[in-house]
Formats: C-alpha cells, structure tokens, sequence
C-alpha cells in the first residue's frame, strides 16, 4: 500500500521525468534540424544541442526506472548534466564568439527560461534526498531513553 509520503515521491519523481522527456523531444529536435539543414555554420554548439538531448533522453529513463532509487547513473548523469549547463554557459558569456549559434546550454539555458540550469540541481537534490531517505530507513531506531550515552 502506498503511504501519502511515497504518493507525493512518486508524483514529484513523475514530474522530473515528464519535464525531462519534454526537453529530450525539444533538444533532439532542434539539434537534428541544425545538424541536418546547416551543420558547417557552428558544428561545435550543434553537436553541443545533440549531447544536451542524449543526456536528457538518459536521465528521463533513469529517473523512470524506479524513480531513480539505487541509481548511481542517474546521480553521476545530472552532475555531469549540470556541469555542462555551467561549462558551456560560462562560455557562451564569457566568449560568445565560441559559438556562433546557440546550444540548449547557451548562457545556462536562458533561451529555455533557464530550465536546462535548475533542472539538474533539483535532479540532483531529488537524488541526493532519497538516498539519505532510503539509509536512514536501512538503520535500526535507537531509543534514545535507555540507549548508553558517551561520556566525554
């Protein structure tokens, strides 16, 4: 039987996973419509647009798959999603002249109102919470009335 607790974890999971396969389609589809139709004018950001896709059709299946429990893959993807948003956004501020179009990751995803920047720092935190969840379940309670107490 499924608790109001694990409901509300499964519908926010459910959410990550929607919102994540929504930027897949985006991303696959504008990065196919650049590769195929002008390739030469900024392969380096169309291919950028590419791996941005990937990455988000990867993290979709991974957080589907059980919500992402036990999923170092999922944890390890959304860092080093998160770290191609700031990398390639540092860039695209920094030296806009690196890219002469723009990637899903352009200045930390603005062009998608910044969702491609936040979207794997909750990613990571969902993660990062079950897993605290799921030990602190694994340990067994100590009553703290009659359980030994260190003295220092």
């Amino acid at each position: 039987m499924n608790t109001p607790r694990a409901t509300r974890s499964r519908g926010f999971v459910t959410v990550l996973v929607v919102v994540y396969g929504i930027f897949a389609l985006s991303a696959t589809a504008r990065s196919l419509v650049q590769i195929l139709r002008d390739f030469s004018a900024a392969p380096v950001a169309y291919l950028l647009s590419l791996v941005a896709a990937l990455t988000y059709i990867a993290a979709a299946v991974l957080l589907a798959r059980r919500g992402g429990e036990d999923s170092p893959a999922a944890l390890v993807l959304c860092s080093v999603e998160l770290a191609g948003v700031v990398g390639v956004g540092l860039l695209t501020v920094l030296d806009p002249a690196l890219f002469p179009d723009d990637t899903v990751w352009s200045r930390f995803g603005s062009g998608y109102g910044y969702v491609p920047l936040v979207l794997p720092m909750v990613a990571i935190a969902y993660l990062l919470h079950r897993r605290r969840r799921r030990t602190q379940g694994s340990r067994p309670e100590v009553d703290r009335a009659t359980a030994p107490h260190d003295v220092a």
